[in-house]
């Protein structure tokens, strides 16, 4: 892993590992990191309410050896893509703060995940889609609309396709499946009981069972493939708002590679799927637009 790349979500992993004064530190700079380039150590511990011995310390926490080399990794971490990072929601945070916070969040946890998930893996799954007989979407709680969703957008492929968010109906279909069935498992966490073993009953039927889920947890583990998803948010304590964001762009992943998969051939038939909807549309007064 690239150090300088990754410094912003390196601070913001290990912020509660730091004393309280270094996290004052820590705090100044995820607020604005564009901004903390530009202070000087003395500009930054005033900001932040510490002493200049305090930003010194902070940096060596990090391995480097003082403000003016943080400040280069923090330009380099910034080029790279990582301008926005993960901010909690603070009681007193107005509507521009949490609205800051919010949209940070999701870009940020988008691009870790992005960094995080391994185009073989990708390409392993798109396999696994094209050479399936049925594809069945499961999800629980949070994770049961990107199952639905799963479901509108992979019907066009010509596939069987079904979504299911009841535990008894996902656990029937299991015990009946086959070779060539394929179960995706839609779960942020990847502890939820039901659904690894579901997995396992599915495996043992001969279905193959692809996980969208965080890696090393007991359900990637049951699964035959697995897209690693990190964890940015709290699920067992906050609302779940960045998890269904990547679990929707990752399934949008697939299904492009599905599409590509399929060729040119297959563009008439999706270009008649979307034509099929223009009768149920208002037209488009240009003259108004």
């Amino acid at each position: 892993m690239d150090y300088a790349r990754n410094l912003l979500e390196q601070i913001q992993n290990r912020a509660e590992e730091l004393n309280k004064a270094e996290r004052k530190v820590a705090a100044a700079i995820l607020r604005d990191p564009q901004q903390a380039v530009h202070y000087s150590a003395a500009a930054l511990a005033q900001l932040a309410q510490v002493s200049e011995p305090t930003v010194n310390r902070f940096c060596r926490s990090f391995n480097v050896s003082g403000y003016p080399e943080l400040k280069m990794q923090l330009v380099q971490s910034l080029a790279s893509g990582a301008a926005y990072v993960s901010q909690a929601v603070e009681p007193d945070d107005g509507a521009e703060a949490y609205t800051r916070k919010i949209f940070g969040s999701a870009i940020a946890s988008l691009d870790s995940a992005w960094q995080n998930l391994d185009p073989h893996q990708v390409s392993r799954a798109v396999d696994m889609m094209i050479q399936a007989r049925q594809i069945h979407f499961f999800g629980l709680g949070a994770s049961a609309a990107v199952a639905l969703d799963a479901q509108h957008k992979f019907f066009r492929f010509n596939l069987a396709v079904s979504a299911h968010s009841d535990v008894l109906m996902q656990r029937m279909l299991a015990s009946v499946s086959r070779t060539g069935d394929l179960f995706v498992m839609i779960s942020y966490t990847g502890r939820t009981r039901e659904l690894v073993e579901i997995t396992h009953l599915a495996r043992q039927n001969g279905a193959s069972v692809l996980s969208l889920t965080v890696n090393d947890s007991p359900l990637a583990q049951a699964s035959s493939l697995t897209l690693n998803i990190p964890r940015p948010e709290n699920t067992d304590i906050y609302m779940p708002m960045s998890s269904r964001i990547i679990q929707l762009t990752v399934l949008d992943v697939l299904a492009t590679g599905m599409t590509l998969r399929r060729g040119a051939d297959f563009q008439p038939h999706l270009r008649k799927i979307k034509e099929s909807l223009n009768a149920s549309r208002y037209p488009i007064d240009e003259e108004s637009a």
